[in-house]
């Protein structure tokens, strides 16, 4: 049994006496004493040699010694780590050129969304935001589509399961419903983000894609002042001398109307993207329901307002003349350098 403990204290004497001044020495040291063939671990196996009395002092002999040598390895170790930090800043030369780093390209969505929203900046419209993750109420129920519109379908609208009555937003109308509940007239705000439609991928249209709505709402706030808006919009956007305004429906505002800008036949590419007739139709629009006024808690009675809205990639595919969708969301770098620059 004593052969046993003056094993012990020979490889304590040994550890101690190794010198663990290079990272080769270290390596060696771990692998004799704390390898899974190391002597630390060959003097635990002795355990069972030992007669029951000294198990106790044996085994905490042996744990000391492991500790002991771990704690040396963690200590050289550190100490060698150190070292090669200061050595490399000592060989760091300040002067020298840094490594160049690839750089990415802006987006074109994001190109279109900034232009827009310096466009309404000017005019005095701010920018609101809102969840992608929406409940129905601020969704469809406040912006007066009723419980039987096919967009509420779920053919048409993504629902979250575990969560009843929640969904995602499929437009940015949900702003305008959580500013008007929530801020007094005067309202002026741009809404632009993400929105999600169950509609199938294609060259024209896609599951995800951005929006830009816009909300104006105050005391004598006329169609005029909608169309005026519009029209400083789709000069400064696309160069537009006039829009056309054409009837139609939404169910949050009334009378509502699709607007066209027109473009001209001049040249190939406007003949293409007006399929001759010259005008391009780019967002729809319409007076404030005086329903949803009081759906948020605004009284018709005194205030009145206008509504529009925008899909972003239609745009982004017009400014820059990309044939797919598609394209804006695989994110090649190398077809978004091309756009990086514009506008």
């Amino acid at each position: 049994m004593s052969d046993l403990f003056v094993k012990v204290q020979e490889t304590q004497t040994a550890l101690k006496a190794e010198k663990l001044d290079t990272p080769e020495a270290l390596e060696a040291f771990r692998i004799r004493f704390l390898g899974s063939n190391g002597q630390v671990k060959s003097l635990m196996g002795e355990m069972r040699n030992v007669p029951n009395e000294q198990k106790r002092d044996f085994g905490q002999a042996v744990n000391a010694l492991k500790q002991e040598a771990e704690t040396l390895f963690q200590s050289a170790k550190a100490e060698l780590e150190a070292r090669a930090e200061q050595a490399a800043a000592l060989d760091l030369d300040l002067t020298a050129p840094g490594e160049p780093l690839p750089l990415g390209a802006r987006h074109p969505v994001s190109v279109t969304l900034n232009r827009i929203i310096e466009i309404f900046n000017r005019i005095g419209f701010v920018v609101a935001d809102g969840p992608e993750i929406e409940h129905d109420w601020y969704n469809f129920t406040a912006m007066n589509t009723p419980e039987d519109h096919p967009a509420r379908d779920m053919q048409d609208t993504f629902y979250v399961v575990d969560a009843p009555g929640m969904l995602l937003r499929t437009h940015t109308s949900n702003v305008q419903a959580r500013v008007m509940t929530t801020r007094k007239p005067p309202i002026r705000i741009i809404a632009p983000g993400r929105v999600y439609r169950n509609e199938t991928i294609s060259a024209r249209s896609h599951a995800q894609f951005h929006q830009v709505e816009g909300l104006y709402i105050d005391e004598g706030v006329s169609f005029a002042d909608m169309k005026q808006t519009l029209l400083y919009f789709a000069q400064e956007m696309f160069g537009a001398p006039r829009i056309r305004l054409r009837p139609s429906f939404f169910p949050f505002t009334e009378p509502s109307a699709e607007m066209d800008v027109w473009l001209g036949t001049d040249t190939e590419e406007n003949y293409r993207l007006t399929k001759g007739t010259g005008w391009l139709e780019i967002l729809g629009c319409g007076m404030v329901d005086p329903q949803v006024l009081e759906n948020c808690g605004i009284d018709s009675r005194k205030y009145s307002g206008f509504a529009f809205g925008m899909g972003i990639e239609r745009q982004a595919l017009r400014l820059f003349n990309i044939p797919d969708i598609r394209l804006l969301f695989e994110n090649d770098v190398r077809m978004l350098r091309q756009f990086a620059a514009a506008l």
